[in-house]
């Protein structure tokens, strides 16, 4: 793994304020923000998550004015169960995207960023074929910045992608170490029910792999062993860790991996997360649910938090903008 060396030439052109470039398109991309409301210091409680890596706390609380540009062009893949753009109403309705407000805070800033969409329940050996061929589609014979994550550690140390060269990959809440909810899904359904319920989504033509790949087994004891990191690619990481309210979606899977794995935003354990050594820890990001981290924020939630005194905290697209930013500032 290559030290992290700031490059002190970046140009000075790729940091001028946002703001320069398109006053309407900032005001519209800070009204599809997604933030999460302050909460109680988890880590005073739980002294685990100060020992994971830096803590962030507010440093993605709002948008800052100046952000340098990436030298090369951004991926961005989604995870499992993503989508592109999801048609809830044919071609009569605008469609939802899965990258909400990030694609727009990326164009604003003029940064050169693509969304290749793949299997929402594919293999991870399926998706990252798509993802290859969803970037040779669209760039060849360039250098390019990935922000996804298991399948893109595949295409990179398995594929070996020859049209096009991965300078870098940027993971956020990725189970590179697999997931205890996983794992209890599984030990809830058994081997033999699981091997049902594989045959019939194959009847049915639904690649069902990804779900038994996120199992801890078979990511620390076939996947990871076999899927190197590759010397010539610069590996970041962000985990994120949250207390969940008693109606909170996550309440019942956070309870799980917390007693297994320790501090997690709901779905992907810190410990997990954690990829690219000690310099590539980027940080863990606190009370930040696995939602939060692609802008999927409920609204209703957050305008109700406000009115009661609570103050937000996080704002995805200003992470995603100081991950360019961050990019940019490695020369990359």
């Amino acid at each position: 793994m290559k030290h992290s060396i700031t490059n002190p030439r970046v140009s000075w052109w790729a940091c001028r304020p946002v703001s320069q470039f398109n006053t309407f398109t900032n005001s519209r991309v800070r009204h599809f923000s997604s933030t999460t409301p302050s909460a109680s210091k988890p880590h005073a409680a739980d002294p685990r998550l100060s020992e994971l890596g830096p803590l962030i706390e507010d440093k993605y609380s709002a948008i800052r004015d100046t952000y340098c540009r990436p030298k090369f062009p951004i991926v961005l893949a989604h995870g499992l169960l993503g989508f592109d753009e999801l048609k809830l109403g044919g071609k009569y309705l605008p469609g939802v995207q899965y990258w909400r407000g990030i694609k727009e805070a990326f164009a604003l800033k003029r940064m050169v960023v693509i969304s290749v969409p793949v299997l929402p329940l594919g293999s991870i050996e399926q998706r990252a074929k798509e993802l290859m061929c969803g970037i040779e589609s669209r760039i060849q014979g360039k250098e390019v910045n990935i922000i996804a994550g298991l399948d893109s550690r595949y295409m990179i140390s398995r594929l070996r992608p020859t049209k096009f060269r991965v300078v870098s990959l940027t993971t956020i809440g990725t189970p590179h170490r697999g997931s205890a909810f996983a794992d209890y899904v599984f030990g809830l359904i058994g081997e033999h029910r699981a091997a049902q319920i594989y045959n019939t989504l194959a009847r049915i033509k639904i690649e069902s792999g990804a779900f038994s790949q996120l199992t801890r087994k078979y990511m620390q004891e076939e996947f990871n062993p076999n899927t190197p990191d590759i010397d010539d690619v610069r590996y970041f990481s962000y985990g994120a860790s949250l207390t969940p309210g008693m109606w909170s979606v996550f309440l019942q899977s956070h309870r799980i991996i917390e007693q297994e794995e320790g501090p997690n935003d709901g779905l992907v354990s810190v410990q997990s997360s954690k990829w690219g050594g000690e310099e590539g820890y980027k940080g863990t990001l606190v009370g930040v649910s696995h939602l939060d981290l692609i802008n999927r924020t409920n609204r209703f939630k957050w305008m109700i938090s406000e009115l009661t005194g609570n103050t937000r905290k996080f704002n995805a697209l200003a992470l995603y903008l100081d991950i360019a930013d961050m990019l940019a500032k490695e020369g990359l």
